[in-house]
C-alpha cells in the first residue's frame, strides 16, 4: 500500500476501539465500543429523541448523574462548536451511541466530539444496539447502569450498578449550581446563534424596556439566561438555596427558576424560598424550576416511567389552543390534582380531575384548581403524548411555569414566546401567557 493510500485511509477510518459493557440493574447487557474518555460510571439510564443539538444535550446541566442514550444513529458529524456548550462542562456521567462519527463535516466545527469527551473525561461507548435498549428503558422503566470500558466482566458489573446509588433522594441541583451570586454577564448571543430573535418590550417613547431579574441557578442552561437577557432582562444569578429575603433585597422586577437535574423532593433548599417569594415578586420557572413552584404550592412530585426527553414533545396551551413542539428533559412531574380541588365554575362545570389531562385539551378548557395557600392555579398546558402536566399559572399572584425547556437550545422555537410573557408579566399584563404563536411563525418566527 502506498504512502497516499495509508494516508488516506487513516484520514477516513476509525481508530481501533476497545470493548465497552453498559449493564443495567435487571441484569440486561449490551456490548459496544469505547469512544470517549476510558473509564467505569454509574448513573441512570436514560434516552434523548433530539435529531440534532447533542452538545447542548451534553452540556445541559439537567442531565447530572444521568447516562444518555441518544436515539438518533449518528451522533458527532457535525463536530463540536464551544458556542453551542450550555455550561462550562458536562455534568452527565456517560454517553450511548449508535454509531460516533470521527470526521465531522462542518465549517464551525472546532473538534471531534471523541476529542471533547476524552478531553472533558466522559466514558461513552458506540455500537450499541440503541433501539433495543430504547424499547428496554421503555417497556422496563429508567434504572440504574454501569458503563465500563475497563471491567469486561459482566457479573461484577451487575454486583457493583445494583450497590450503586439511585438519583431519587438526591440533590443534585446543588452539584451544578453557582458557588455565589454574580451578575449575568453573556446575554449577546453568538452570530452564529442569533435566530428568531426577539424585540425588546417598549415604553410609550419607543424606549426598550429593562426589568431587573434574579434567576436561581438550579443548574441553568446558559441559553436560557441569554434568551431572558435578549428580551431585556438585567440578571444576577444566585445559587439554587439562596434565602428570599436576600433575594428580596435586591428589588427584583422578577425572579426566575431554572431548570435542574435529578429529584425535586430533594432539593427543598429552593422550594421553600419559593414559597416566601410567591405573591412577593413576579416569578417564572422552566423544568425545575416549574416543579418547585408547585412544591411550594404543597404539590405532590411523581417520578415518570422514562421520562421526557427530546426535541419533539407536542404540548397543548389550553389559554390559546395552539399546540407546540417542545424540548423536554425530566423524570419527575407534577401530580396535578395535589394542587386542589377544581373549582366547576372555572373548569367548564366539571368537578372531578381527570387521570389523563389530555381530556381538558379535547374540551377546550383550561381547569383551574383551589389551592389551600396561594388560591386559584389554572392548568395552562397539557403533553399530548401522555396527558401529563406542562405548566401552570396562578390566578390570584403573577406566577407561572412550565415543565419544559423554551430556549430551543436544542429544539424548536415554537415556546420562545414565554420569555415575552415573562416581561408582559413583569409590566403587570393580565393577558401575559395569551400570546398566539401562529401570529409568531405568519412573521418569520421573530417573537
Amino acid at each position: 500500500m502506498s504512502n497516499a493510500s495509508e494516508a488516506l485511509l487513516k484520514g477516513t477510518s476509525k481508530a481501533v476501539l476497545g470493548p465497552a459493557l453498559l449493564v443495567l440493574e435487571d441484569g440486561t447487557v449490551f456490548e459496544g465500543r469505547a469512544c470517549g474518555a476510558a473509564g467505569e460510571t454509574f448513573g441512570e439510564i436514560c434516552f434523548n429523541t433530539s435529531l440534532e443539538g447533542y452538545l447542548e444535550v451534553i452540556t445541559d446541566p439537567s442531565y447530572a448523574g444521568q447516562i444518555i442514550t441518544m436515539t438518533y444513529p449518528q451522533i458527532g458529524n457535525y463536530g463540536v462548536n464551544l458556542d453551542d456548550a450550555q455550561a462550562s462542562r458536562p455534568a452527565l456521567r456517560g454517553l450511548i451511541v449508535r454509531d460516533m462519527c470521527a470526521q465531522p463535516s462542518n465549517w464551525r466545527s472546532e473538534m471531534t466530539l471523541p476529542e471533547f469527551l476524552q478531553r472533558e473525561g466522559i466514558v461513552a461507548a458506540e455500537g450499541i444496539d440503541t433501539r433495543a435498549l430504547v424499547r428496554h428503558i421503555r417497556d422496563h422503566g429508567a434504572q440504574r447502569a454501569v458503563l465500563s470500558t475497563v471491567d469486561t466482566d459482566v457479573e461484577g458489573l451487575l454486583v457493583k450498578v445494583r450497590a450503586s446509588e439511585s438519583i431519587v433522594g438526591v440533590n443534585l441541583a446543588e452539584t451544578v449550581s453557582c458557588e455565589q451570586a454574580h451578575p449575568f454577564e453573556e446575554g449577546a448571543l453568538p452570530e452564529s446563534m442569533a435566530f428568531a430573535l426577539d424585540e425588546q418590550l417598549t415604553d410609550g417613547d419607543g424606549v426598550p424596556k429593562s426589568f431587573r431579574v434574579v434567576a436561581y441557578d438550579c443548574g441553568a442552561k446558559r441559553s436560557i439566561l441569554q434568551n431572558l437577557a435578549r428580551c431585556g432582562a438585567d440578571i444576577t444569578v444566585v445559587p439554587w438555596d439562596t434565602a428570599a429575603e436576600e433575594v428580596l433585597a435586591l428589588a427584583p422586577d422578577g425572579v426566575f427558576l431554572s431548570n435542574g437535574p435529578g429529584d425535586p423532593d430533594a432539593v427543598a433548599g429552593t422550594y421553600q424560598q419559593v414559597e416566601k417569594l410567591l405573591g412577593q415578586v413576579p416569578v417564572f420557572g422552566i423544568c425545575l424550576g416549574h416543579q418547585m413552584i408547585s412544591k411550594a404550592a404543597g404539590a405532590q412530585m411523581e417520578k415518570l416511567k422514562y421520562g421526557h426527553r427530546g426535541g419533539n414533545q407536542p404540548v397543548m396551551n389550553l389559554r390559546t389552543g395552539r399546540v407546540e413542539i417542545t424540548a423536554q428533559n425530566h423524570g419527575f412531574g407534577l401530580v396535578f390534582p395535589t394542587l386542589g380541588e377544581l373549582l366547576p365554575e372555572e373548569s367548564g362545570g366539571f368537578s372531578e380531575h381527570a387521570d389523563d389531562l389530555r381530556f381538558w385539551s379535547e374540551k377546550g378548557i383550561a381547569p383551574v384548581v383551589r389551592n389551600p395557600r396561594f388560591g386559584r392555579i389554572q392548568l395552562t398546558h397539557v403533553n399530548l403524548n401522555d396527558g401529563t402536566p406542562e405548566g401552570i399559572a396562578f390566578l390570584d399572584a403573577p406566577v407561572f411555569s412550565v415543565q419544559y425547556h423554551p430556549e430551543a437550545s436544542p429544539g424548536p422555537t415554537d415556546a420562545h414566546y414565554l420569555f415575552t410573557a415573562f416581561m408582559r408579566l413583569m409590566d403587570g399584563r393580565d393577558d401575559y401567557l395569551d400570546i398566539d404563536i401562529a401570529q409568531d411563525r405568519l412573521q418569520g418566527w421573530r417573537f
